[in-house]
């Protein structure tokens, strides 16, 4: 199976048209038609979005590696928009220095702890 196969595969699981994935996506409808008419796979700048709009893992788009045979369950990292909420997090991450990141960082694990906590009264 192509990475154009799994596209459309998936694209038919989520009930989603051409039509809304171009517009989701950013991708011209007819840079899709083609994918499908000419047998040819998107261009590696466009995987992330796809991934996204897809709601799957890249490694399984790229290669069909399914980690428990579920798309996406497990990521070891992340594609986040950095106009988000969790890409200013990060954004104002990196631009800390060392010891800025190791506060936050303990912070958020004391944080968590705390929410577990509460959970489990």
């Amino acid at each position: 199976m192509t990475i154009r196969d799994r596209i459309f595969d998936r694209m038919d699981e989520l009930q989603m048209t051409q039509k809304e994935f171009s517009k989701r996506t950013g991708i011209a409808e007819s840079t899709v038609s083609d994918w499908r008419k000419k047998k040819t796979n998107p261009t590696a700048e466009k995987v992330m979005i796809i991934c996204k709009v897809l709601d799957v893992d890249p490694v399984w788009l790229l290669s069909g590696v399914e980690e428990h045979g579920t798309r996406g369950s497990r990521r070891d990292w992340y594609a986040i928009d950095p106009s988000t909420e969790s890409g200013m997090l990060i954004s104002a991450f990196n631009s800390m220095d060392k010891a800025g990141q190791a506060r936050l960082l303990g912070y958020a694990e004391a944080l968590g702890a705390h929410r577990e906590k509460n959970l489990g009264d």
